[in-house]
């Protein structure tokens, strides 16, 4: 990987906590609970009020995925 593709990154993830900081909060207290086998949903409601709902179960690639990403940041 490009190490200025890292500081770009860097500078964005920062920009993304800055503007919803409840998210990495959440990640933070979700790291212990989430580990092979749970079901991770997201729900997307529009201004429009349309709702989109997927789901997913973790599995090991998932769980060496996020350690990888980890080191990455």
């Amino acid at each position: 990987m490009n190490p200025m593709n890292v500081f770009k990154l860097k500078g964005l993830l920062d920009r993304f906590k800055d503007n919803h900081p409840k998210v990495p909060l959440f990640f933070k207290a979700a790291a212990g609970t989430v580990r092979e086998g749970s079901v991770i949903e997201i729900k997307v409601i529009s201004p429009e009020n349309k709702t989109i709902v997927t789901n997913f179960r973790v599995n090991s690639e998932d769980i060496a995925l996020v350690n990888e990403l980890k080191d990455l940041v």
